[in-house]
């Protein structure tokens, strides 16, 4: 094989599993996000509506703050056993693309790089450890006035995908 084709190979190589590194660090980052809901139901049926709502979510009231119309809710977000599974498979195929190119380059440690392939279930097991965690969420009812058929507004800090379950299981609509 021509000698300039496994350097570069080598570098591809590198730059994706850099790539992959960094792609297996953002499985676990938080993805906070803030959004304006709005709903046409009034005050007194949407409220025990969310708390409905996030009770069947595992969630429970950690605070109230009367005074601000606030609510925060607390639950413990468990991680996912398929993207635990997916990750270290991913690790695995990149470990042992990785190998392989080594092994090309220096043929005299063949067997040592493919043992590297047991390396690969630390991705997952970085995952466990990092993605299960405890989950807050910032309900805010903005107040409305009963005289004016306004429909009620709800500012949500949370995760971006309970904010988009949020806004499907109780057909919630962003606020423009």
């Amino acid at each position: 094989m021509d000698t300039a084709i496994l350097p570069s190979t080598l570098l591809l190589t590198i730059l994706l599993s850099v790539g992959l590194f960094f792609f297996i660090r953002a499985s676990t980052k938080d993805r906070i996000e803030k959004a304006q809901l709005v709903s046409e139901l009034d005050e007194s049926s949407l409220l025990p509506r969310l708390q409905d709502y996030f009770c069947t979510r595992s969630y429970r009231v950690a605070a109230v703050d009367a005074e601000q119309n606030q609510v925060t809710f607390e639950g413990f977000v468990k991680p996912s056993r398929f993207l635990a599974v997916f990750l270290t498979l991913l690790a695995g195929a990149g470990i042992l693309c990785l190998s392989l190119v080594l092994s090309l380059l220096f043929p005299e440690f063949r067997t040592v790089f493919p043992a590297m392939l047991i390396l690969s279930p630390l991705s997952g097991f970085f995952y466990w450890k990092k993605a299960g965690r405890l989950e807050k969420v910032l309900l805010k009812l903005e107040a409305t006035q009963r005289e004016q058929q306004q429909p009620s507004t709800i500012t949500v800090i949370a995760h971006r995908d309970e904010i988009i379950e949020l806004q499907r299981a109780l057909q919630l609509k962003l606020r423009e």
